[in-house]
């Protein structure tokens, strides 16, 4: 794929340049919570603005149903564009309507524009082929150029990241040329020991992964709500936890493939536990103990990996050359399970292995714990698009993208 380096080297001053951009950041009201989606696209944007061109920013936000909704404005991440930019950005109140249009043509060279929630249009997510062109037609209007940026959203077939590409001359940014560099460090080019820490709450979310990686990593270790269908599955009692029934099956076959193809598959050997789900909003006091992960009483439910677990994690990660980790190990919004988590993060920095944070929750518990994001390999800015590269799909934004 053409990157924006050879789009720069072409020369854009007075070019109109659409950036599909990942500007979908956690809100609070009106109050962004975490911008590190919009400081990620930062460089494609700053890039093409110092190169005079007329840059339309556009973006989703949440799931809309395909009509306007003031809760899923954009206009939040337009400001915060703007302050981190140090500069006045436009914004359009609509998508691709006379605000839009209007907005676009004021542009001078050099300006940055954000127009609003892409998903506000039925078009943009619509599966008719013919719907979403219809709309792509409408985004092409805008733009001269096309740069991917967005890659939180590359394994969506939507108009502004599959469509649109083909109605333009169009060429991969600054993000999007990075993570796919790193993530042909995990699959293509993988330095060993190669370990793979997997959590968050379902193990049907992972069970692809798993499928993929159990013929690539060297180690996978299991933390979060899905490691209870593990311990499940090899005949532990595991309370309240957490548990997709249904899934035992599958878990079966992995374990034992695992062991037929010599992967270190490691689950936790104690869990911190609680009578219920914590409150997240007050993070009053849930009455959290520790047992072990084998032995989970009846009346509990397992919040977090114990202490024992932490160390043990963090030792099978410190002689790793290569590192992946998607999803927290346990509760960490709530400070009495958020150890198992730090733990890992923790390990990652210790250890001199390429290391790669997962986007999604993984992300978001490395800024909300305070650790350096500068210090890790990288953190991707999309967890779903990275696991899906890992399981071998084929990912519409990026196959728009390819020559």
């Amino acid at each position: 794929m053409k990157t924006i380096d050879e789009l720069l080297a072409e020369g854009v001053a007075g070019k109109r340049v659409f950036v599909r951009a990942d500007l979908n950041v956690p809100l609070d009201g009106t109050t962004i919570t975490d911008d590190g989606r919009i400081r990620a696209v930062l460089p494609t944007v700053k890039a093409l603005a110092e190169a005079g061109a007329r840059v339309v920013v556009a973006s989703h936000l949440g799931r809309p149903k395909g009509a306007p909704d003031p809760a899923f404005s954009l206009a939040p991440a337009a400001a915060r564009l703007g302050e981190l930019l140090d500069a006045s950005v436009a914004f359009a109140t609509d998508t691709v309507g006379e605000s839009a249009t209007a907005t676009v043509a004021g542009l001078t060279d050099g300006q940055v524009a954000v127009v609003e929630n892409l998903r506000f249009n039925a078009g943009e997510t619509a599966k008719d082929d013919a719907e979403r062109g219809a709309f792509a037609d409408l985004l092409a209007a805008l733009a001269d150029v096309y740069v991917g940026d967005g890659f939180g959203a590359v394994h969506r077939k939507h108009a502004s990241v599959f469509d649109l590409p083909a109605r333009l001359p169009h060429y991969a940014g600054y993000l999007i040329a990075t993570e796919v560099g790193v993530l042909k460090k995990l699959t293509d080019e993988v330095q060993r020991p190669y370990v793979v820490a997997l959590g968050g709450a379902k193990v049907s979310d992972k069970l692809a992964v798993i499928d993929q990686l159990l013929g690539k990593a060297d180690r996978i270790l299991i933390g979060g709500g899905m490691a209870y269908t593990f311990l499940k599955a090899k005949g532990h009692e595991i309370g309240a936890s957490l548990l997709q029934e249904d899934q035992i099956p599958a878990v079966l076959e992995y374990i034992e493939r695992a062991e037929k193809t010599g992967v270190e598959l490691v689950l936790p050997v104690d869990a911190v536990v609680a009578p219920g789900f914590p409150d997240l909003k007050t993070k009053a006091p849930a009455g959290a103990t520790t047992v072990a992960a084998d032995a989970i009483p009846a009346d509990r439910m397992g919040l977090d990996i114990g202490p024992e677990s932490n160390k043990l994690y963090a030792s099978k990660i410190t002689d790793a050359a290569t590192v992946f980790w998607n999803g927290p190990m346990g509760v960490f919004e709530h400070p009495e399970f958020a150890e198992g988590t730090k733990a890992v993060a923790q390990a990652l920095l210790d250890s001199q292995a390429f290391t790669v944070v997962g986007g999604g929750d993984s992300a978001a518990a490395v800024r909300i714990l305070g650790f350096d994001e500068t210090a890790f390999g990288h953190i991707s800015t999309g967890g779903g698009a990275s696991l899906e590269y890992l399981e071998g799909k084929t990912l519409p934004g990026l196959a728009a993208l390819e020559d």
